[in-house]
């Protein structure tokens, strides 16, 4: 819930605190550098101490930070710090969940487990971004925050009842033996190469569904002129295509199991490239069709979210595999981090270059997306060619 509340009232907070596009993108890095940071601890804490503990209060600090942002913030310096503590409090409830998925769910069913878990995390985007939205247009923005930090505490509590259901978890090591297991289970991992081209893969796949979701709502308003009225229809739209993309998680999971992990990245990588470039083009498109395009690619960029989570836990030891998703963490959400600023960069070049109304000023910024993850498909295919190789050993 509290993910994607920065970019639902990212267009009033620009207008309150007159910041650039280049200082509204990098709140929204700070949240990823946060949540990268927070990635890679947790992963490591839940090798050590079980998913179980560590999900259950990272979810509880996490709903605090939430309400903190919500309360506290007031311009763009307070923000930026309030909202990257968010992101590093918010990373609990990823990996650990990632891991209980992982040891509940059989292989040949587990594409579809993670992608059950990934749609039900861009719900509560769709959620909170209509929230948001409604209380924006009705009240006054931060009252939409503080509403959807009100959220995040009802996901902490539905946590007890959710662990519940799991396997206990395994008893933890000893402290010298978790320190030098978790060195080594690191330098597997770096060693790893099937792993690290899945993880580089996911790289170039976070610059673009980072940049996605925290520009498209600014977009989708300025597309429809940015005035009051329209401004409340522009972020429930965007909503609209979170929901969506519930249903691109689902069905990537669920086709991975069926047809495989690296053609189903590949598919989705190929359509979502192809629409990074696109988008900006089509920004005097009406808002309607606008707005059904916005949905596809949010559908499209998320297809394969679920499936390089399951991809990896297909080929790291169940040992390290904690590690393994810390590592991915920080190179996927580190490239998360700065694509939103980046997108900002280059959206004020262009609208410094061609005027604030311009098209070929969204088609900068959307392009940037776009080149960030250029490589993307590469990395998949020498993940494919890899993991056939250790299957045929």
């Amino acid at each position: 819930m509290v993910v994607t509340a920065y970019s639902g009232v990212l267009p009033f907070m620009m207008a309150d605190w007159h910041m650039t596009a280049a200082q509204a993108g990098s709140i929204q890095s700070a949240w990823h550098v946060g949540y990268m940071s927070s990635l890679f601890a947790v992963g490591l804490l839940a090798d050590r101490y079980g998913p179980h503990r560590v999900f259950f209060i990272g979810s509880a600090i996490s709903a605090c930070s939430a309400l903190a942002f919500a309360v506290f913030a007031h311009d763009h310096l307070s923000a930026l710090l309030l909202y990257g503590l968010a992101g590093l409090c918010a990373g609990a409830s990823y990996t650990p969940g990632l891991q209980l998925l992982a040891r509940n769910a059989e292989p040949a069913v587990r594409g579809r487990a993670m992608g059950l878990f990934l749609g039900a995390a861009s719900m509560g985007y769709a959620l909170s971004l209509a929230v948001v939205a409604a209380f924006s247009h009705a009240q006054h923005w931060r009252l939409g925050l503080l509403v959807a930090a009100g959220c995040t505490f009802a996901g902490a509590l539905l946590t007890v009842p959710a662990l519940r259901r799991m396997r206990p978890p395994a008893p933890p090591a000893g402290k010298g033996t978790a320190r030098e297991g978790t060195w080594h289970a690191l330098a597997e991992t770096v060693r790893d190469r099937p792993a690290m081209a899945g993880n580089w893969a996911y790289a170039f796949h976070c610059w673009e569904l980072m940049a996605l979701w925290a520009w498209l709502p600014a977009y989708l308003v300025a597309s429809a002129g940015g005035a009051a009225p329209w401004q409340g229809a522009g972020i429930a739209l965007a909503a609209f295509a979170h929901l969506v993309s519930v249903f691109g998680s689902i069905g990537g999971g669920a086709a991975s199991d069926r047809f495989g992990r690296a053609r189903i990245m590949m598919a989705a990588s190929l359509m979502s490239l192809c629409m990074s470039f696109a988008f900006g083009w089509m920004w005097t498109w009406p808002l309607w069709l606008l707005a059904a395009m916005a949905a596809i690619y949010n559908l499209l960029a998320i297809a394969d979210s679920s499936v390089y989570s399951t991809a990896l836990a297909d080929v790291v030891a169940p040992h390290r595999l904690g590690v393994a998703y810390s590592v991915r963490s920080v190179m996927g959400f580190g490239a998360g981090a700065l694509s939103p600023w980046v997108f900002g960069l280059a959206l004020d070049w262009g609208q410094t270059r061609f005027g604030l109304g311009s098209t070929y000023s969204w088609v900068a910024a959307w392009s940037s997306v776009g080149l960030g993850a250029l490589l993307g498909p590469w990395m998949i295919v020498r993940f494919g060619r890899l993991e056939r190789g250790r299957r045929g050993r």
